[in-house]
């Protein structure tokens, strides 16, 4: 499978807080095992109530563009050829208070909104050293039956 922003672009770094994330091929986000409040990026400490006892747990996989940005230059010389390229804010249904940041595939720039649903889509791709297999999530939109 060809990598949406190229070979050459850099991989996530994996670790403890971020391994359910990038593997799962599921949207797994952090969540408090005492008051429940659920927060992404994943932290040592709950923004809720400040409690320690963390876990991960999978969430629905549907959202809404609450912002998005089209990138019309390159900052990297990996990219050119992948300009214009969306980029998402999503909120999350499942996890409320989460955002998620992704690229937008399978729709030109000019056709997103702020509001329009969209669902996470995994590209899978194997890190060079050691082979894990990442499951990284980007958005598409639903689009509705007509």
């Amino acid at each position: 499978m060809t990598r949406y922003l190229g070979d050459e672009w850099t991989l996530p770094g994996i670790n403890d807080a971020t391994r359910a994330w990038f593997t799962s091929g599921r949207l797994k986000v952090q969540r408090c095992d005492d008051c429940r409040t659920w927060q992404h990026p994943p932290d040592e400490i709950c923004g809720g109530c400040q409690g320690n006892r963390l876990s991960f747990a999978e969430c629905g996989e549907a959202g809404r563009i609450e912002s998005f940005v089209v990138v019309h230059r390159a900052v990297h010389p990996a990219l050119e050829d992948r300009i214009p390229y969306a980029v998402a804010l999503v909120s999350l249904d499942d996890a409320p208070g989460v955002n998620a940041i992704g690229n937008v595939l399978n729709a030109a720039p000019d056709e997103l909104a702020i509001g329009q649903r969209v669902r996470a889509v995994f590209e899978e791709v194997s890190q060079p050293e050691g082979g894990e297999v990442l499951r990284i999530p980007q958005w598409e939109l639903i689009r509705e039956a007509r």
